[in-house]
């Protein structure tokens, strides 16, 4: 619903410019809706470091503070990126992440094991359905709801020791649903502000999860634009001995086309 104020000169001006003003949204909404889906791609990089407490088998939570430094060193793989479609008002919208890691842990006493390979794989994927309750002027205000799904596996190789030759892994797998709001606004000589801020858990998964994200984009042209912001992930969560109660945080950097799957020229 687009909001405008007016100064009122008599009432009869008063209703033929809220007349106007409907009439001509309901307009701009056909028109955009007629254009059809529109698809947008952007892979990312998040540079972001890790704090919080993290338990697996049961034993009590360890403080983690991983720098992203740290995480590039051990990192083998990673993927982030996400997608949008949009029909006028309405939009459908996926996020996904995910890293696996290495680490060679040396054991102060060698008695049980003189070494430790550890793999941590970790998957964020989120997928969200949209409408805008203001959309104009390149501008659009989202609400957003839908599930996040959430995927941790911690996997342990043992050498040397009493548990030579012995593995052992732990983890878990949990939805959260969200909901939230985005929001892009231009404002002009190319340049674009987005965001978001989600929250979800609300105990039916984690207890407690929320996802904010900001930042500012230069567009191209009309399907190409870089984007630079700074996102922050909070999650709460333990079952059955595994606890992932950690936040992380960094500046992220993407890339971003747009295109219509009916004319991808």
């Amino acid at each position: 619903m687009i909001v405008k104020r007016f100064r009122l000169v008599a009432l009869g001006t008063a209703v033929i410019s809220v007349l106007c003003a409907v009439d001509a949204s309901a307009a701009d909404i056909a028109r955009q809706r007629d254009e059809g889906w529109t698809l947008t791609v952007a892979p990312y990089l998040w540079a972001s470091g890790i704090k919080g407490e993290s338990g697996v088998f049961g034993s009590p939570p360890q403080d983690v503070d991983v720098s992203f430094s740290d995480v590039l060193h051990h990192l083998k793989f990673g993927f982030m990126g996400l997608t949008e479609a949009r029909n006028g008002p309405f939009t459908i919208s996926t996020d996904i992440v995910y890293a696996k890691l290495d680490a060679n842990i040396g054991t102060p006493k060698g008695i049980l094991a003189s070494n430790i390979d550890a793999t941590v794989s970790t998957f964020m994927g989120t997928a969200l359905g949209g409408y805008s309750v203001y959309y104009q002027d390149g501008t659009n205000f989202d609400l957003v709801a839908g599930a996040r799904l959430w995927s941790v596996d911690n996997s342990f190789d043992f050498h040397g020791g009493v548990l030579d030759g012995r593995s052992a892994s732990d983890g878990d797998t949990w939805v959260d649903p969200v909901i939230g709001a985005k929001f892009k606004a231009d404002v002009g000589n190319w340049i674009y502000l987005a965001g978001w801020g989600l929250v979800g858990g609300f105990g039916a998964g984690s207890k407690s999860m929320w996802d904010v994200m900001g930042g500012a984009g230069y567009q191209f042209n009309d399907k190409m634009s870089m984007f630079v912001g700074y996102r922050a992930v909070h999650d709460n969560y333990s079952h059955d001995g595994f606890v992932n109660k950690l936040t992380q945080q960094g500046p992220i950097l993407g890339l971003t086309y747009q295109f219509s799957p009916a004319h991808p020229g």
